[in-house]
């Protein structure tokens, strides 16, 4: 879920990024932040907080579906 703002956590994280992971961050930022980005909507570090978080998210759903696949008995 896309919010219209970062929060204040991942705002931090990415503060403290290098200028080197910000741009591989902001390499897979997705074509609605960088419709902002370039409308003047939203800063680099917006951006790449609220990339940081969508990431985030996304692991967390990929652990959840592979721990559910990991729990099922394998057949044979």
């Amino acid at each position: 879920m896309m919010s219209k703002t970062p929060s204040e956590e991942y705002l931090e994280q990415a503060k403290k990024m290098s200028k080197a992971d910000t741009e591989r961050l902001l390499s897979r930022v997705r074509k609605k932040l960088v419709r902002r980005l370039e409308e003047k909507e939203m800063t680099l570090l917006e951006v790449a907080a609220i990339q940081l978080e969508l990431e985030d998210e996304d692991l967390n759903a990929w652990r959840e579906k592979w721990a559910e696949i990991s729990k099922k008995p394998k057949a044979k």
